[in-house]
């Protein structure tokens, strides 16, 4: 009966303690680049953006998906450790596409807290 209800109280430590530690949660230096202008016959422009897990468990990217085939990101397939850092890597080629402003976004999916976080890059191409 003893080791019954000692076992019973260790699960419950356990799982306690299990529970209150913070799940990976993904944190973004910027969440927006502006390119500004550029020529199109630069056409090819690339940024970075970096992340931090502030969270207590490992984190993992799902996907990175862009809002058209201009653009592709690129990021860290391993799982980051707490207090570890990533980043995304997104190029724009904008070549062949209209001249002037452009906004793109790029939905990013983790297993942490947020689980969807948008970045977003925006330019003007001239000629």
């Amino acid at each position: 009966m003893k080791k019954l209800l000692l076992f019973i109280t260790m699960l419950i430590c356990g799982v306690t303690t299990t529970m209150a530690q913070k799940p990976a949660e993904i944190k973004f230096d910027k969440l927006t680049h502006d390119f500004g202008k550029f020529s199109e016959k630069d056409g090819t422009v690339t940024c970075t953006f970096t992340f931090t897990n502030v969270g207590e468990q490992p984190l993992v990217i799902n996907q990175a998906i862009a809002s058209c085939g201009c653009t592709v990101p690129t990021y860290t397939k391993e799982p980051i450790q707490p207090g570890k850092g990533g980043e995304i890597i997104v190029t724009y080629n904008g070549a062949g596409k209209m001249l002037g402003h452009f906004k793109k976004n790029i939905a990013v999916r983790t297993n942490g807290n947020p689980e969807l976080t948008r970045l977003y890059i925006e330019g003007d191409m001239t000629e």
